[in-house]
């Protein structure tokens, strides 16, 4: 196979994003603006030289099992080429096993980057991206978001995967809670059982057409929308603290959904005085005295922009 050029530096910047958002499992999923940056740089000479800032730092790889360089030679050998040596920087800000699409946006980031160092002829375009993100992230609910932005809706149509981007209403402020532990995905889905009844599959439809009306257009229906039947009930054992949170802050009537497979809490508010009594609610969760909103709590608060544009090329040289 013939080598991509040296001398290229591409830089990528990739949102974090959260799935399901409540009823829409496997299917829905929201970028945040919070972002991992990936900087590839082509070498003549063989070696790999992985420099990693930030969340996973303490351990991580910097070596070719790196999800991120397992990922550029996929893409690149998908298109038919080959590369010799690579300098990696990766500075991540994404909390990892969180929830909140860290693996997802590693993936798009990589694919990303290696669809640029291809000669302008031989890229296969963004669909391309999408496929391949979809076919090693799993599923593409992370990955949509991550690569266009915005509230994705996300299926698959035998081989392939699908998504639709939709315009969310600009009043729809998100805010996550994020503890300090982790949680596998894969630990996450072992909890979920093999079927629901009727009944559940049901409800949860309706809840999930209506969260798409509301984010989309009615934000005082977010509430009701993010009621779920399917997976989030079963998943509680594995994160009761983020389960009580969620349910605290339910409680309130603020839309708090678990972000992804967990632990991390979504809250959707939809106006300034649901953004304070989310913050509110977030900073007391875990404390003794919970009117006191003391700075030392167990969660990582933050209120985040939607993000609208996805992966973004940052610099190509």
């Amino acid at each position: 196979m013939p080598l991509i050029a040296a001398g290229q530096t591409v830089t990528v910047q990739v949102p974090a994003t959260s799935a399901n958002l409540g009823p829409g499992f496997d299917s829905l999923g929201l970028a945040l603006g919070l972002y991992d940056t990936l900087t590839v740089q082509t070498l003549d000479s063989p070696e790999l030289l992985f420099e990693l800032n930030g969340e996973g730092a303490d351990s991580l790889p910097r070596d070719a099992s790196h999800l991120s360089v397992r990922c550029i030679d996929h893409a690149l050998s998908s298109a038919g080429y080959a590369r010799a040596g690579l300098r990696i920087v990766a500075n991540n800000v994404i909390p990892h096993g969180r929830g909140l699409g860290s693996s997802a946006a590693a993936i798009v980031a990589a694919l990303s980057a290696a669809h640029q160092l291809l000669p302008e002829h031989a890229r296969p375009g963004t669909q391309w991206i999408f496929q391949h993100a979809s076919e090693l992230e799993g599923h593409p609910d992370n990955v949509a978001p991550a690569l266009f932005g915005g509230l994705a809706i996300s299926w698959q149509e035998e081989d392939s995967y699908r998504t639709a981007k939709v315009q969310v209403h600009p009043s729809v402020v998100p805010l996550v809670a994020v503890p300090s532990h982790e949680l596998s995905t894969e630990v996450a889905r072992e909890l979920l059982p093999s079927s629901v009844s009727h009944q559940s599959a049901a409800a949860n439809s309706g809840r999930s057409a209506l969260l798409i009306h509301a984010l989309a257009q009615a934000p005082e229906f977010l509430f009701a929308a993010t009621e779920d039947y399917l997976h989030q009930g079963y998943r509680a054992q594995a994160m009761v603290e983020s389960a009580e949170l969620m349910s605290a802050a339910r409680s309130r009537h603020l839309a708090a959904v678990i972000s992804g497979a967990g632990p991390t809490v979504l809250i959707l508010t939809a106006n300034p005085g649901e953004a304070e009594l989310a913050q509110q609610v977030a900073l007391a969760a875990g404390r003794s005295e919970p009117s006191e909103f003391a700075p030392e709590s167990p969660w990582r608060v933050r209120e985040l922009e939607i993000d609208l544009e996805g992966a973004k090329i940052v610099m190509h040289r």
